[in-house]
């Protein structure tokens, strides 16, 4: 009876963790590419990320240790906003 249930549990506990994506994500950007974009304004350690449908937020420190939050969009990859030092 173990060998049937932890299978189950797991594959539920799987699905259960992946987020449900209600947006098309065939022409988006992926977050390495968000990343990408978010390490060339200065972001060096990232703590956070996060996709919010039509844009990915990103959040870390810069070289001084500043917090900085940088949003970018998840078609173009262009910069909506950043955030620094707050």
């Amino acid at each position: 009876m173990r060998r049937v249930i932890l299978p189950i549990v797991t594959a539920l506990a799987l699905a259960a963790a992946t987020p449900a994506m209600a947006y098309d994500s065939g022409d988006q950007i992926s977050m390495e590419t968000a990343l990408d974009v978010a390490s060339s304004l200065g972001v060096m350690t990232v703590s956070h990320t996060q996709f919010l449908g039509d844009e990915w937020e990103i959040k870390g420190r810069d070289r001084a240790g500043r917090w900085i939050e940088v949003y970018v969009d998840s078609r173009t990859a262009e910069v909506r906003h950043v955030n620094r030092g707050w």
